[in-house]
């Protein structure tokens, strides 16, 4: 299969908990507006679906990995239930400092799901809320997706070190024009 979306987490699934903030439980867990719906529909059209997210909270102490489990198993049974499906979930829990190979902007986690799906990352989607996210598009020969329903605000355009394939306000708006794409 080669229709392939990469998600970011925070910011484009759910709520952005600011900038050096984390989610570190279900209970801060909020969907962002026709983000199951927006996965649904991807669903249904045969995209393979995977989120990859740094989450270096764990390694800081801040959350366990079990609470991290926890989360993210409530927040799959809640795509689930709306009909969509994610095909993995990759985080990354080392601090940066770690120099690690699946901490974005690195490819690591993109390239484990290349392996594993046996997916063209080329032709793929990454859609993120973050210059972060960009880079880790580009790194691995995706299109870029930045969502402004996070941490990046098109104010800032002219600083950015790297531009984004195509910008819209949130995921479901990316999401129709993949859509779009794929007829």
């Amino acid at each position: 299969m080669n229709k392939s979306v990469f998600l970011d987490r925070d910011g484009v699934i759910n709520n952005y908990p600011g900038c050096g903030k984390y989610v570190t439980g279900w209970k801060g867990f909020r969907f962002l507006p026709r983000v199951k719906d927006a996965i649904a529909q991807l669903t249904r059209a045969g995209f393979r679906i995977f989120v990859v997210s740094n989450q270096a909270g764990v390694n800081k102490g801040l959350f366990s990995k079990k609470d991290l489990d926890r989360l993210t198993r409530n927040m799959l049974c809640e795509i689930e239930k709306a009909g969509g499906r994610i095909d993995e979930v990759y985080y990354c829990v080392h601090r940066s400092d770690e120099n690690c190979l699946c901490r974005k902007p690195k490819r690591g986690s993109l390239e484990a799901a290349r392996k594993k799906y046996r997916v063209r990352l080329k032709g793929s989607f990454f859609i993120g809320d973050s210059m972060t996210d960009v880079l880790t598009a580009h790194n691995a020969g995706c299109a870029s997706i930045l969502v402004l329903s996070g941490s990046e605000k098109s104010s800032k355009r002219r600083s950015w070190d790297v531009q984004p394939d195509f910008i819209f306000r949130d995921l479901y708006q990316a999401v129709q024009f993949i859509l779009s794409l794929d007829k």
